[in-house]
């Protein structure tokens, strides 16, 4: 489904630069960016050499809780292509390795949304306009964190351990 008008006031959607996804449909009147639905995106688990689970705040998701990276595919990109890209972006770290994990179906937004573990060393975090804070987190404190209601990380983080656990 395209989008040419808002589902929620009805105004006519413009285009706008959005981050790094570049030109998308925007409602100026709820501030809000619209995808062609359902969209693709990854949801992406960054492990450093130390063990540490890279947490990232971005406070137009929420204000209280920590996330995962996660960003759309774009068009004619993989999604390994997407996980790269979208590491970079959000925190600066070159993906070494990635494994996949899982896929999932978050309705309240319509994505479809492929779930990763991208391994890295770590590297000084870079200055996005779509994160608003970064951390290293060790593995056991993670759950004081991350965000688990309306949010796909906390699932992730979890499907993501059990991948880990089983591999070694």
């Amino acid at each position: 489904m395209k989008f040419i008008y808002c589902p929620i006031c009805s105004d006519k959607l413009i285009e706008k630069e959005i981050g790094d996804e570049g030109l998308v449909r925007y409602c100026a009147s709820c501030q809000r960016p619209y995808f062609d639905e359902p969209s693709s995106c990854v949801e992406v688990l960054v492990i450093n050499e130390r063990n540490q689970i890279l947490l990232l705040k971005q406070n137009y998701i929420t204000e209280t809780h920590w996330g995962v990276v996660s960003g759309h595919v774009t068009n004619g990109e993989t999604l390994e292509e997407t996980v790269v890209r979208e590491v970079l972006e959000e925190t600066g770290q070159e993906v070494e390795r990635m494994q996949y994990v899982e896929s999932y179906y978050f309705m309240p937004n319509e994505l479809i949304m492929a779930g990763f573990i991208a391994f890295v060393h770590a590297k000084p975090f870079n200055n996005s306009n779509e994160v608003d804070d970064l951390m290293w987190c060790e593995i056991g404190e993670v759950n004081k964190y991350i965000a688990r209601v309306n949010n796909m990380s906390g699932i992730h983080f979890d499907n993501s351990m059990r991948v880990l656990k089983m591999n070694n």
